[in-house]
């Protein structure tokens, strides 16, 4: 297996590894194919931190980042990955853990200094992930006396973040309108979803 940058004759395959990734997992069907899609045209989109994983010629697993954003500006020295996906039957193997602990040198040898995301705090520690609360870090519409442990922070520099407090947010493409992944959907072949659940995203 290979870890190289994303080219552009990877960009079907790999929202069709993302698609397959998150179907059914968080809700019905899935978005982060059309948020992977978006993602790549934003200015936010870092091209030098787009990698997949190559196993004999096939796409089996990718990651990309993006800037965050703050008071409507992009932030140039804190970023965040995601979606970061891996096909199911590459599941559990490392190659996750691989995309992420490779690319976060990368950051850091480009220079940028933090990296936030949102996801599992179980999971995300293991890379050195905490709450992005202990640094006076939250996301618009959260409380700023209650932590939200799913909103994470690592940094690559030093004590840079205590010194950057703030409301940070994500790109707008992360919340796809259902009209727009409705017509995205029409290009994939046809896939079943699942009935909602309570707690879906």
């Amino acid at each position: 297996m290979e870890l190289r940058h994303e080219l552009e004759g990877d960009y079907k395959e790999t929202e069709n590894v993302t698609r397959e990734a998150f179907w059914n997992v968080y809700r019905p069907g899935c978005n982060e194919h059309l948020v992977l899609h978006n993602l790549r045209k934003s200015s936010t989109f870092i091209k030098e931190l787009d990698y997949v994983a190559v196993e004999k010629g096939r796409v089996i697993g990718n990651i990309i980042y993006s800037r965050m954003m703050k008071e409507g500006m992009i932030c140039n020295e804190i970023i965040a990955f995601g979606p970061i996906s891996i096909l199911p039957e590459f599941q559990g193997q490392g190659i996750g853990s691989l995309l992420i602990t490779e690319t976060m040198k990368r950051a850091k040898e480009l220079g940028y200094k933090a990296v936030l995301i949102t996801g599992n705090p179980d999971y995300y520690r293991r890379f050195g992930f905490i709450s992005a609360s202990k640094y006076h870090i939250h996301l618009p519409d959260s409380s700023l006396d209650e932590e939200a442990s799913f909103f994470m922070a690592k940094e690559l520099e030093e004590d840079y973040l205590i010194k950057h407090p703030g409301i940070y947010n994500f790109d707008t493409v992360f919340d796809p309108s259902d009209i727009e992944l409705e017509r995205f959907e029409t290009l994939f072949s046809y896939k079943e979803k699942r009935e909602s659940r309570a707690g879906d995203l």
